[in-house]
């Protein structure tokens, strides 16, 4: 049988040890110990190196990385879409250590495109402060059969798209609020980009349902109504003046309100930073801060810089009820997210801990009363 090269090499090379004199053979042996020792050492500085320059996550992306209470995924038998007779909306729900989840305010996240609610999960980090905080978090999941990439269709307003898939969320938030007795007076919604979009079409046709908005990198709403007029708005934001865009989508006079936390990255190449001011100006109407010609008719305004970020307060009775918030160096990504995770960036103040601050205090008036709290009333919990 032929021998493999491997054993005549190993062979010869045992030949030619045993020949030389052993002062030979011992610097060999030396210099080929003294290389593999130099190769390893190389190795394990390159690995620190490494380690020192990675980003923050270690692990894959996992939606309850590092947090401490439970998380599940599940669907939602949502209402029947047009040509579609089954709506399933698969979705995961984190709620944190907690003995009940009575009253418990709850906050939905929407991802953006190409994003599975995992990886927004684990990028944004929101499950932390809902540990720190007490609140849960419930994650809608765009199915691929609905879109290639997961997008929302935020800026279609059809049943069979964009108004579909929101009545889907609500009747979801619903189920959650019947079932586990969160207190329906303080669901607020936030979301990413094609998320963030869906969010604002949730706050204009559901306003009874969430007490605030939270809007990052999204586009301004009421112009788009195709794939390629959503491109143009996103890249340059609405053509048309915000506050008649805002007219043509609700009753000014009988729209409850919505206070809603704008964030922005002012190097954004995917949503144009327009956007965001826009955003600020058709909430701002929305609320009732601003007439029909965009002139104040009541509040105040505060700004405040610091370390690459504006923060510009409107506040009304004495309550913040839009804050646009501006990062100087971030393009399109979660601020102070994980950045081993697309779309999510360490630059930037902690956008889900700067949501939360600004939801805790929302509440909307509400006469819903859950299944699970008519329970624990008659139990005498």
């Amino acid at each position: 049988m032929t021998k493999s090269l491997t054993k005549i090499w190993l062979h010869g090379f045992k030949r030619l040890m045993t020949g030389l004199p052993k002062v030979q053979a011992d610097y060999l042996r030396d210099v080929t110990k003294k290389q593999r020792k130099a190769r390893a050492d190389s190795v394990r500085s390159a690995k620190r190196r490494q380690a020192r320059e990675a980003p923050e996550s270690r692990v894959r992306p996992r939606a309850a990385a590092w947090a401490k209470g439970t998380w599940t995924r599940s669907y939602h038998s949502a209402p029947p879409m047009p040509g579609r007779l089954v709506n399933h909306l698969s979705y995961g729900l984190y709620v944190p250590p907690t003995r009940s989840t009575l009253q418990m305010p709850l906050v939905v996240m929407l991802h953006g495109c190409k994003q599975t609610i995992d990886e927004f999960a684990a990028g944004t980090r929101m499950n932390l402060v809902a540990d720190a905080q007490g609140f849960a978090v419930v994650y809608p999941e765009q199915s691929k059969h609905a879109h290639a990439h997961r997008c929302w269709h935020w800026y279609d307003d059809r049943d069979s798209a964009g108004r579909g898939e929101a009545r889907a969320i609500v009747s979801l938030i619903d189920e959650l609020v019947e079932v586990y007795g969160f207190d329906p007076e303080r669901v607020c919604v936030a979301g990413l980009s094609a998320g963030a979009g869906l969010a604002s079409l949730l706050a204009i046709h559901y306003p009874e349902r969430f007490a605030a908005v939270g809007l990052h990198s999204a586009p301004a709403f009421g112009e788009a109504h195709s794939g390629m007029t959503a491109m143009d708005v996103m890249r340059r934001g609405a053509r048309h003046d915000p506050v008649a865009l805002v007219d043509a989508a609700i009753d000014a006079a009988s729209y409850p309100g919505m206070p809603a936390v704008i964030v922005q990255g002012d190097q954004d190449a995917v949503v144009a930073p327009q956007n965001a001011e826009q955003l600020a100006i058709e909430f701002l109407r929305a609320n009732g801060l601003v007439d029909a010609s965009g002139a104040p008719v009541s509040g105040t305004v505060r700004e405040t810089r610091e370390a690459g970020t504006m923060i510009r307060d409107y506040s009304a009775g004495g309550r913040r009820v839009v804050r646009l918030v501006r990062v100087a160096d971030l393009g399109h990504a979660w601020a102070g997210g994980d950045d081993a995770i697309p779309f999510h960036s360490r630059k930037g103040p902690d956008a889900s801990a700067l949501m939360w601050e600004f939801f805790r205090y929302q509440r909307r008036r509400s006469r819903v009363v859950s299944a699970a709290v008519r329970r624990a009333a008659a139990s005498g919990r």
